[in-house]
């Protein structure tokens, strides 16, 4: 795309800075761009080698998820070719590896940011083993506080550690380094198990259940982010009114803070120079055989919420003919 630059920086013409950045933001393309060259240390350190999607917002368009690459790409942004099973072809996609492409995603309107659990070398193996807590409201953040001490228990019974941020929307993420050799199914097992062992602790609070109307007011322990799942970067902003940021909380914090408390305005002097995602982040930890073991006897939760959809729409069509 091309356009008058009011700024070069790193190379990277930027173009209409001045503009809304969307509805509700409060800023501007010119403080997006901003933050993003602030942050872009911590924030490049997250994302490198990981295939990226990102939500994009044109003004007078709904936002969008960009997984390909546009053609317009410029050839100094490297990318990595994957086959998409949803849509049955190959997708090229954004490695953001340096200022420079960080940049040029900023002039794009790039607002958020979603790496793969996966890198662009091993791409069979996660790095990562990630449950994310939804609460049943935007108002509830106290319940998903208290759902992410379950999985910090489980984590802690079943001799693992992790660290949580906020998910920069209404719940929160515990990210699990795991030991590199691990199987992509056992770790997407182990994530499961998890998530039943933190319902049974407390079914009242938290619940697996995938389907919306099945969770009753509890906070969903989300077991699905797994193998090539993306999730939203530490440090990225997130497209939501007042443009909230995903950020890393201490555990022994977590009850003191709301998701509002880190925004694109705020983060960067919270971090003065430091990326305590990274520096609180475990060493990759080996994952125990029983709950290796426990979490293969447990269905997928989408597999299972398909089937059980299924099954629903049938019961109601007979429901209907009688």
């Amino acid at each position: 795309m091309t356009g008058r630059a009011d700024e070069v920086r790193d190379g990277v013409s930027l173009t209409n800075l001045d503009q809304p950045l969307f509805d509700g933001a409060d800023a501007t393309k010119r403080d997006l761009v901003d933050y993003l060259d602030e942050v872009r240390d911590p924030l490049i350190g997250q994302l490198r080698d990981r295939p990226l999607s990102v939500i994009r917002v044109l003004r007078g368009q709904p936002p969008f998820m960009q997984k390909n690459v546009p053609r317009y790409t410029p050839a100094w942004v490297s990318t990595v070719t994957l086959w998409a099973e949803a849509s049955r072809r190959e997708v090229s996609y954004a490695l953001c590896n340096d200022r420079r492409t960080l940049l040029w995603f900023g002039n794009q309107r790039a607002v958020e940011y979603h790496p793969t659990l996966v890198t662009a070398q091993r791409r069979d193996r996660a790095t990562h083993l990630v449950l994310d807590l939804d609460p049943p409201a935007p108002d509830t953040f106290p319940l998903v506080v208290g759902a992410a001490q379950l999985v910090r228990q489980v984590l802690a019974e079943a001799g693992l550690s992790g660290v949580v941020k906020t998910s920069g929307a209404k719940g929160v993420h515990i990210f699990v380094p795991v030991d590199p050799e691990a199987p992509i199914e056992d770790v997407a097992a182990a994530t499961r198990a998890l998530a039943a062992r933190a319902e049974r602790l407390d079914p009242a609070l938290a619940t697996t259940a995938f389907i919306r109307e099945d969770r009753g007011g509890r906070v969903f322990v989300d077991s699905t982010r797994s193998g090539g799942a993306t999730v939203v970067s530490a440090y990225s902003p997130r497209l939501r009114p007042g443009v909230p940021v995903s950020f890393p909380v201490p555990w022994e914090e977590l009850d003191r803070v709301t998701p509002a408390d880190f925004t694109l305005r705020t983060v960067p002097r919270l971090l003065d120079g430091h990326d305590p995602w990274t520096e609180r982040m475990p060493q990759p930890q080996r994952l125990p055989a029983d709950l290796v073991a426990e979490g293969h006897t447990i269905p997928i939760a989408r597999v299972q919420a398909m089937h059980e959809g299924k099954r629903r729409a049938r019961a109601r069509r007979a429901a209907e003919a009688d």
